[in-house]
């Protein structure tokens, strides 16, 4: 299983669209969307990042997914890409295999 994680916040070229512009926008990305859902995506969590947050990252909004294999996570990239998304957003990616704690934990000893 693959996981996906996003944290982006807006670009002065979405803040210049009007609401309608902005909800039509994302109206057409959502059909595309649930086809990945068909296919095993999951959209685990979607979040706005709390002003609290102790040491605090920089971007507004994140989201995380789940994909059961490469080429799906491609596919997602690759729509999000294709609807011209980082035109409007400034956004970083994690990516990788959800493998646990424990593994995750023996690579950073193995560092």
């Amino acid at each position: 299983m693959k996981v996906f994680i996003e944290f982006w916040k807006a670009k002065d070229a979405w803040l210049k669209l009007s609401k309608e512009e902005r909800g039509n926008y994302l109206g057409q990305i959502n059909p595309a969307m649930q086809g990945l859902v068909s296919k095993g995506a999951i959209f685990d969590a979607w979040g706005v990042n709390d002003d609290k947050t102790p040491q605090r990252a920089d971007y507004d909004f994140y989201a995380i997914t789940k994909l059961p294999t490469q080429e799906l996570l491609d596919s997602f990239q690759a729509i999000v890409e294709g609807a011209g998304w980082y035109n409007y957003f400034e956004q970083i990616n994690l990516t990788g295999d959800n493998i646990g704690a424990e593994a995750v934990i023996g690579k950073m000893i193995e560092l």
